[in-house]
């Protein structure tokens, strides 16, 4: 099920992910689409006109790159950030279940937010903007009172690395549903995160991936209410 334009290899120690993560023969979800998506995005989205400009009544273009503390580059990195650690959230309940739903879930977030993850620092590549910022995490959204960063937790759904480590220590149902507490936290901070952007966006290539995070995500986090639902529990994070 690997999704075209993602790259083999992706998992720790050279295994190949499409192996580990075979979908089950009569799915109960179709969880197939969200890397289907981000093939798609890639392919679409993946083009050099990336700054953000306007075009004249004459059709000529006037275009310069977003600067460097513009919420087009913030943006870019938080998000980057935030989806680099739901990709290590998905390999680490991989690993720990044999659940095949669970498994293709993960390898659909894995892929999906991996190529999101290289759009956006390919852009702020092309943009020639550095790939990190001292400025606090989502500055850009010009919140008064923003997330306080605590435990390896910088942004809103952001897991804390004691949640990483109990993950870790679990195997099977209680891995599932941790994962799925843990992601649909997650997901509700990026869809956050993703409509912020597109109330201020100016670059139309970047709203229209940070639309198509908000549609995904949120499908996701009704699948993973009713996942939870199927194991007897509901969302909310344990207190840790």
């Amino acid at each position: 099920m690997t999704a075209p334009g993602t790259t083999p290899g992706l998992t720790p120690g050279g295994e190949d992910a499409e192996e580990d993560a075979a979908p089950a023969a009569a799915p109960r979800k179709r969880l197939w689409w969200p890397a289907a998506l981000a093939a798609s995005l890639a392919l679409a989205l993946g083009v050099p006109a990336l700054v953000a400009g306007s075009t004249s009544a004459s059709g000529s273009s006037s275009v310069s790159a977003p600067a460097d503390d513009s919420p087009e580059a913030g943006f870019a990195r938080d998000m980057a950030t935030h989806h680099q650690q739901a990709v290590d959230l998905s390999f680490i309940v991989r690993d720990r279940t044999s659940d095949e739903h669970t498994r293709t879930l993960a390898f659909d977030i894995i892929n999906t937010q991996a190529n999101q993850r290289g759009m956006m620092m390919g852009w702020l590549d092309q943009w020639g903007l550095p790939q990190h910022s001292p400025a606090k995490p989502m500055a850009w959204m010009g919140m008064k009172h923003g997330y306080e960063p605590h435990d390896g937790s910088l942004m809103p759904g952001m897991a804390t690395n004691t949640q990483l480590t109990k993950l870790r220590s679990l195997n099977g149902r209680d891995a599932e549903v941790l994962f799925l507490q843990l992601m649909l936290e997650h997901h509700k901070g990026g869809v956050e995160m993703a409509q912020g952007y597109v109330d201020v966006a100016k670059n139309e290539t970047e709203k229209r991936l940070a639309q198509s995070m908000v549609a995904g995500q949120t499908s996701e986090i009704q699948l993973m209410t009713d996942m939870l639902g199927e194991r007897g529990s509901a969302p909310g994070v344990p207190a840790s």
